[in-house]
């Protein structure tokens, strides 16, 4: 039961959001052959000034052993 959950800047539109949600399911479906019905997307909007804290430090800073995409950027 994939649940992916997307950590972004605000702004994006509930449009761009459901196309990503699309997207992402369509993508977990084909390549690891789950249904639809087992999948779950999420977007959680962290603000700017919250990003170090909020994602930086603990979600890739303190879990690299899974991290499977690293950022280009470093804080």
């Amino acid at each position: 039961m994939p649940h992916v959950i997307v950590k972004a800047w605000p702004g994006r539109t509930e449009a761009q959001k459901h196309k990503l949600a699309d997207a992402i399911t369509r993508e977990v479906m084909a390549i690891l052959g789950y249904g639809e019905e087992s999948v779950s997307v999420a977007f959680e909007e962290i603000e700017a000034n919250r990003w170090k804290d909020d994602v930086y430090v603990p979600d890739i800073q303190k879990r690299p052993e899974i991290l499977i995409k690293k950022p280009g950027y470093r804080m």
